[in-house]
Formats: C-alpha cells, structure tokens, sequence
C-alpha cells in the first residue's frame, strides 16, 4: 500500500496512506470549501448555502453529513421552531486551517503568475 509514497517509511506503521486519508477526508466537490467558510465562522445551514449557491441542499446535508462523520465538524441543533442548526469546526477540523490557508496562498499565487502571464503577452501583442 505504501510502497509508492515517497514518504513510505514514515507512514508504514498505518494501515492506510495518511495522504489518502487526507484526500478521503476532502474529497468532494463541495467539502474544503465548506471547511473554508467554517473556518472563521459558526454558520446556519442557510448561511453556507447562500457561500455556495450552485448547491443543492441535499448535496449540502450529504457533505456536512460526512463531515461530522469525520468528526471536522460539529452539528448544534436548537430546540426552537423552526429549527435552527448550527455548524462548526471541531478541534479536529480547526487543525487543516493551515492547510486550507495554504491552499488560498497557492491560489492566489497561481492567478498573479497567470496574470503577470496574460499581461506579457499583451506587451508582446502591443510591440508588433
């Protein structure tokens, strides 16, 4: 199982890659970005939906579902009508903050590469 993993001899003593946990973990189309808007907010079920408007809310319950499976998020109901629930990162899932951090840095450096690039090619474009 882990004979492909550079990393193999660190990560021997599991029975599973953690790499492959991870990817596991936030697979889905809709997961780190819902891990993304939780982590500087509690939010309403609503709340998220409105962040993440192509979603369906089946999708939505499916993913926060899984989530809490995975114990990344917590799910806090109130006894009031209508209903009101509330969702947030554990400890657990406070820990891949760093990496989604990570993620939005790489983001926003793939876009200013991709820029500075289109933006060469138009000083090109411009001096012939």
């Amino acid at each position: 199982m882990h004979e492909e993993c550079y990393m193999k001899n660190q990560c021997l003593k599991y029975n599973v890659c953690p790499m492959a946990m991870v990817q596991d973990l936030v697979s889905g189309k809709w997961k780190i970005l819902i891990l993304w808007y939780l982590s500087s907010n509690t939010l309403r079920f609503s709340e998220i939906k409105k962040r993440l408007p192509q979603i369906t809310q089946k999708m939505l319950t499916s993913q926060l579902r899984s989530l809490e499976e995975d114990k990344l998020v917590s799910r806090k109901v109130y006894p009031v009508v209508p209903s009101r629930v509330e969702y947030s990162l554990t400890g657990l899932g406070e820990k891949i903050i760093p990496i989604l951090e990570l993620m939005h840095t790489f983001g926003s450096q793939y876009l200013n590469a991709e820029l500075d690039t289109e933006s060469d090619q138009e000083e090109r474009i411009a001096q012939i």
